[in-house]
């Protein structure tokens, strides 16, 4: 049974006066991101603009208020493969404003703020709200989180699952389905902890060292690679591993050879499905660390430990919770004998 299924089938075990207890009080009003948006009730058509949105929606059993998707690196989890085939796909990446509004939503939720914020790529918030579409944007993304300093945004403070489990809430509450909001809050949590206390027992050494490769523009440009207090940054503090970049940038761009003199023990690259850049591909990072002269010199190439993660776990979203349990499964099959 999917994870959907099973939060319905557990709603319908409540009570009615607890149901009624939790119920959302319409019209509601939330602070988002900045500014305050206004449900009059619970939306029953909603585009969404990035991966985490949407699948944060069809965990919620959301998916038949879902009308337009896009924004995505990695295919749909597995358990929401059957239900996505259903729902229109309106761009792999971004999509057009006129796109989002020809589905008529009375809600579009987004991922990024730079599709759907003061400067958005998609539209402006304003300009949804004008013809009297909401819009909600991810807390991931903006939550201690400065997306106006350009390019992918600088963090003011590390990131923390709070805020993904701070936008899960929020979503149950405009749809009036808290409990299923609070069902996979538990749920993400339990495997977190559980992620966390396996990698204790994984005995890492003190100085361990990683780097996140997400992409690069083309075969000879800097990487993309994460900063210190992004989702990546999260990952390494809680396994007790220590970030190379300690830029505060989102995603800074940093030199092969400025890279290699840190030489990282771990390399951990980004999967993805999406080919926007010369880099995307898993084989194109491989080809490029196995045959670079500066890269090929990191001891993480010459040991082997390059670790493939899907890019969207890379993102402060839901799966970041995944790549955690992704890398204390690779890193228990890996040897640092020093």
């Amino acid at each position: 049974m999917n994870l959907a299924r099973k939060v319905l089938a557990m709603l319908s075990l409540i009570p009615a006066s607890s149901a009624v207890a939790d119920a959302t009080h319409y019209p509601l009003t939330v602070m988002n991101c900045g500014q305050e948006i206004h449900v009059s009730s619970a939306p029953d058509r909603t585009v969404t603009v990035g991966q985490s949105a949407t699948e944060i929606l069809y965990a919620l059993g959301l998916e038949d208020r879902v009308v337009g998707t896009s924004v995505w690196f990695n295919p749909v989890l597995p358990q929401f493969r059957e239900l996505d085939a259903d729902i229109e796909r309106i761009a792999d990446n971004d999509p057009s404003f006129e796109g989002v509004v020809n589905r008529k939503p009375g809600l579009v939720a987004a991922q990024y703020e730079w599709h759907v914020g003061p400067t958005g790529s998609v539209a402006t918030r304003d300009q949804f709200h004008e013809l009297g579409i909401a819009t909600y944007i991810m807390p991931a993304d903006c939550d201690t989180k400065d997306n106006a300093t350009g390019g992918d945004g600088t963090r003011t403070a590390a990131f923390s699952t709070d805020s993904i489990y701070k936008g899960i809430h929020e979503l149950a509450t405009i749809f009036d389905v808290q409990q299923a909001g609070d069902t996979l809050v538990d749920d993400l949590e339990a495997r977190e902890e559980e992620a966390i206390s396996r990698a204790r027992d994984l005995d890492l050494p003190d100085d361990l060292s990683a780097v996140f490769w997400f992409s690069s523009p083309d075969g000879s440009a800097a990487p993309y690679v994460a900063g210190r207090l992004g989702a990546p940054g999260y990952l390494m503090d809680k396994l007790g591993i220590r970030n190379v970049i300690q830029s505060d940038e989102e995603w800074p761009t940093v030199g092969w050879e400025s890279i290699a003199r840190t030489d990282p023990d771990i390399i951990v690259i980004a999967r993805m499905d999406r080919r926007r850049y010369a880099a995307d591909s898993v084989e194109a990072k491989l080809e490029f660390l196995q045959h670079d002269p500066v890269a090929r010199e990191m001891s993480a190439v010459k040991n082997g430990h390059i670790i493939e993660m899907d890019a969207h776990a890379m993102s402060a979203t839901m799966r970041t919770i995944f790549g955690l349990e992704t890398l204390v499964d690779a890193l228990s099959t890996l040897s640092f004998d020093r």
